[in-house]
């Protein structure tokens, strides 16, 4: 194994990677650091055409050391889809999308959830709680299932009921909670204060190792361009995760030799319910405060205070990147706008993503010659009630 230590970008201090870790002293998220030389030296880009298609190819810069305790249900390289009719029609003739829908439970979540079981099970944690939105919540309680380990789940009454039934499913203790994600956290926190140490706490960016499964995405994108890097990648952004992931999944690539100096331009999207990113951005601010009565039809990215907003908004700044957010009725029209063109029903938040590729197109922010990839990152089967069919007529 590879990984070296671990790191906070708030303040430098380097902790060990060997035990358990949820924050750092300084209350910041911790980053998982390896020995990218020596990962350059024992493997090459070539190599991973000829391993699985899934994101354990990638072994080397994930943080399990032995395999034994992998805990995999086929995870990963998921297609990054060319969408030339609706492109087109917005003005982007090189527009991609990366669907996440494929994977396992459904969305992106399993990446974060594989890898975060994973290292949690190689520590020898027997028991993980969280705060989710719905889909975070199904697949860590699934993979905590298939590693034998115990799952306390708190979610939001609102979230898609097809992720509490997962949840119930695969054994966990399901709490639902008539709130927010941000309410969900405070219960889960009362939980782990109560446990003297029994329940491991996995919330989003708590523990360091969800980003590394969710960073696979960028690595992903990169091989499947044939090791080259887009010039823009729209990202859906409420814990944000996926935004840091890949953004530290590039810098990674950069720092190996694999792709050159130039990198993306990251946008995270929100909707104009939820948007203290977008906000904290224009205002040229480093902290994002909490976003009041939070609401979208886009509910994953429904987080009024993202724990990891240093991280969201360096990455934007870093990349000369930028913050968008988008209304309601723009993401169910171009949801439905992008099914009737492409033939894929992309999830709400998905969707978002195709508005402000459409709204930045037209600014003039994104130009007519860019290769533009957005991430799909949940299938729109979990959303039925994005599609309104009330009109559909009965034959008899």
């Amino acid at each position: 194994m590879y990984l070296t230590h671990l790191e906070c970008p708030r303040c430098g201090r380097e902790s060990a990677a060997d035990t358990v870790q949820n924050l750092c002293e300084c209350g910041s998220p911790l980053l998982a650091r390896y020995d990218l030389p020596a990962v350059a030296k024992a493997v090459t880009p070539e190599r991973f055409g000829l391993r699985p298609a899934d994101l354990w190819r990638y072994r080397e810069l994930l943080p399990v050391g032995d395999p034994r305790h992998v805990t995999t249900l086929g995870e990963g390289w998921t297609p990054l889809l060319r969408a030339p009719t609706y492109g087109a029609e917005i003005g982007i003739a090189d527009l991609m999308v990366k669907d996440e829908g494929l994977i396992p439970t459904g969305s992106f979540k399993a990446r974060g959830a594989a890898v975060g079981v994973s290292r949690a099970r190689e520590l020898g944690v027997e028991r993980i709680a969280m705060p989710t939105n719905g889909n975070a919540g199904s697949a860590w309680a699934t993979y905590a299932a298939r590693a034998g380990m115990g799952a306390t789940i708190v979610m939001p009454l609102e979230a898609p009921s097809i992720c509490r039934r997962e949840c119930v499913a695969a054994g966990a203790d399901l709490r639902l909670i008539d709130g927010l994600i941000s309410d969900a956290g405070r219960r889960v926190a009362e939980l782990i204060a109560a446990s003297d140490g029994a329940i491991f706490d996995a919330g989003t960016l708590r523990e360091p190792y969800r980003l590394e499964g969710k960073k696979t995405m960028g690595y992903e994108i990169v091989e499947q361009l044939g090791w080259q890097a887009p010039d823009v990648i729209i990202y859906p952004t409420g814990g944000g995760v996926g935004l840091i992931g890949i953004h530290k999944a590039l810098h990674e690539l950069r720092e190996l030799g694999w792709i050159g100096d130039k990198l993306p331009r990251l946008v995270a999207v929100q909707s104009t319910g939820c948007a203290p990113i977008v906000r904290a951005f224009a205002a040229g601010e480093d902290r994002a405060q909490p976003w009041a009565d939070a609401q979208t039809v886009a509910f994953g990215i429904t987080v009024p205070a993202p724990l990891g907003d240093e991280l969201i908004l360096a990455a934007l700044r870093e990349s000369s990147g930028t913050a968008v957010a988008v209304d309601d009725a723009d993401i169910l029209a171009d949801l439905r706008d992008f099914a009737a063109r492409e033939g894929l029903l992309l999830c709400p938040e998905g969707a978002a993503c195709l508005t402000a590729a459409r709204q930045l197109r037209a600014g003039g922010w994104i130009r007519a010659d860019e290769r533009v990839v957005v991430l799909n990152t949940g299938s729109g089967l979990k959303y039925p009630d994005t599609v309104d069919v009330s009109g559909v007529p009965l034959l008899v």
